[in-house]
């Protein structure tokens, strides 16, 4: 057990927490916003926005190396006492960050229609996707520099900042959205009009600061390149958890239209909390890599269980809160009897898993803010291939329905709870130093 001084005040772990929680959850508020303004032009305008909005959201769902692994690496500088190297850090991301995302820009205004078609299988849907997201795709290198902003800062424990920037982007940008999209006349297009303003905004105010900074801003191509190492591997991983969740969703549609409408209520709620537990992820992200930057092996891990220990607490708190609405909560999204009567199926899966998430989140956020990405890249490709996505793909053929569905999430989070504490107790992943 640790003693006292290896632990930090809990106000510091909730100071860094809460605003976190705030930028993860600025985003899916603000496409709500946009999903509700749209979704007054018609089904077309309404199902061009949705099929548009996946593909754009995978720019950030696949390139989070660019905050999660510039706040490892960020973090342990800091740790150090070397304030402007972690910052340097910061601006080699960013500089990686437009790379990228010309990148994405380009290859994007030339695959938008096919990858739209392919998705869709409807040519007018497709169109009203294409529109939107020929628009929208000039945010994306904005998008990445924003993650940047967000991996240097959170690495500097500067927590409130970036969720200033991310508020008044998205802020400003629900205000723009109903004009354009009404007030101009825009139309559809005005929504993505409306959502890379909220980019440039955000992206604007991270760049100031790391001006202001007063560091170098030449590219460093050695330091890049070892970003993009962290960066493969949390992409990899980013894959894995991909390749099970749709593969969920197309088993789901392939057992009934209601089974599908129930799995889409229960996998929001599940995405819902996640970001919860993931807000407490990033504190611990930004703690242990600033003790094992400075030298401080058992205040890491003394870190390491306090979180852990949070995490646990807050995942019996959201389970017990859950299974308190269960007969409640589901009236809130639909009214079909066919789908409130599939909800269950699903529904004491997701309320039981609220503990082990806990664990599970907390302690990604440990071995990330200690640089073991390979680790959880391993760790989570392997429990996906030998949990999930045989079950999944079993329940289809033996016709388990959303039971079978989540009992393969509940295999792949008991497999991933399994490995992350062994990892954890062997503190294997607690290497000190200023960069690792």
């Amino acid at each position: 057990m640790q003693i006292v001084s290896d632990r930090v005040p809990a106000k510091r772990v909730f100071g860094l927490a809460v605003p976190a929680l705030g930028v993860l959850a600025a985003e899916p508020l603000y496409v709500l916003v946009d999903t509700a303004v749209v979704g007054h032009l018609g089904a077309l305008p309404l199902a061009g926005l949705a099929l548009g909005g996946v593909v754009l959201s995978q720019i950030s769902t696949q390139l989070t190396f660019l905050s999660y692994g510039t706040t490892s690496r960020t973090a342990r500088l800091h740790g150090a006492g070397r304030r402007d190297e972690a910052v340097s850090e910061g601006v080699q991301a960013t500089w990686l960050a437009l790379a990228v995302g010309f990148v994405i820009l380009v290859a994007g205004q030339l695959l938008a229609g096919p990858i739209a078609r392919a998705l869709s299988g409807s040519d007018d849907i497709a169109a009203a996707a294409v529109s939107w997201l020929r628009i929208a795709l000039f945010g994306a290198p904005l998008i990445l520099v924003t993650m940047a902003g967000n991996g240097w800062m959170r690495g500097v424990q500067d927590a409130v900042r970036p969720l200033r920037y991310v508020l008044l982007g998205n802020g400003i940008s629900a205000v723009a959205c109903p004009v354009l999209v009404y007030g101009a006349g825009w139309g559809l297009e005005g929504s993505a009009a409306a959502n890379v303003v909220a980019q440039v905004v955000s992206a604007s105010l991270f760049l100031r600061a790391l001006v202001a900074e007063k560091v170098p801003l030449r590219p460093r191509p050695p330091v890049m390149r070892a970003q993009l190492g962290l960066g493969r591997d949390l992409v990899l991983r980013s894959l894995a958890f991909q390749a099970c969740f749709v593969s969920a969703a197309a088993v789901a549609a392939r057992t009934s239209t209601t089974a599908v409408g129930a799995h889409q209520i229960v996998l929001q709620l599940w995405t819902f909390l996640s970001l919860v537990l993931d807000s407490v992820a990033i504190a611990a992200q930004s703690l242990v890599g600033a003790a094992l930057g400075a030298g401080e092996r058992r205040q890491a891990r003394g870190v390491a269980a306090q979180i852990t220990g949070y995490g646990l607490i807050f995942g019996c708190v959201l389970c017990v809160v859950f299974a308190a609405v269960s007969q409640v909560l589901p009236h809130a999204f639909t009214s079909d009897p066919g789908v409130l009567g599939e909800v269950p199926h699903a529904w004491w899966f997701f309320v039981a898993l609220q503990p082990v998430a806990g664990v599970v989140f907390a302690l990604d956020g440990v071995l990330l803010g200690a640089g073991d990405a390979a680790f959880l890249r391993t760790a989570t490709l392997a429990c996906a291939a030998i949990g999930f996505l045989p079950l999944i793909w079993i329940s289809l053929a033996l016709g388990w329905g959303l039971a079978g569905i989540w009992t393969g999430l509940s295999l792949f989070m008991l497999l991933r709870l399994v490995a992350v504490v062994a990892r954890w107790r062997s503190g294997a992943w607690a290497v000190v130093g200023a960069v690792r």
